[in-house]
């Protein structure tokens, strides 16, 4: 069984890699939509795969250094495209939550990327 649960944050950056005069050399911003996705049994006593509480609790430090954030100036993330972000919030949630299968971040409500880990 799968459970996820949404977060949101804002974030400014600038992608340095694109070709010259690419508007998204300039300085701008977002409202990221991430969704993490936890899959694994449900354990019989508590009835959950995971607590929905735990769930915020362990993406809020991860949140916290994001939100409201030049994401350039964050170790990792000097080129932060959707799909780099994407695996730098992969990479420090993993950890903390072995049952992470699969991440959900959009960039705009049109745009975004999925993330399983591969």
């Amino acid at each position: 069984m799968t459970i996820y649960q949404h977060f949101t944050f804002d974030a400014a950056h600038r992608l340095p890699n694109v070709p010259e005069g690419h508007k998204c050399s300039n300085l701008h911003g977002h409202t990221y939509h991430l969704t993490i996705y936890a899959s694994g049994e449900i354990l019989e006593k508590e009835g959950w795969i995971i607590d929905f509480s735990d769930l915020k609790t362990i993406m809020a430090p991860i949140i916290q250094i994001l939100d409201h954030h030049f994401l350039n100036d964050i170790e990792g993330l000097e080129n932060p495209t959707a799909e780099h972000l994407a695996k730098w919030i992969w990479k420090k949630t993993k950890p903390l939550l072995p049952a992470l299968n699969k991440i959900e971040l959009k960039e705009t409500p049109a745009t975004g990327v999925i993330y399983n880990g591969d």
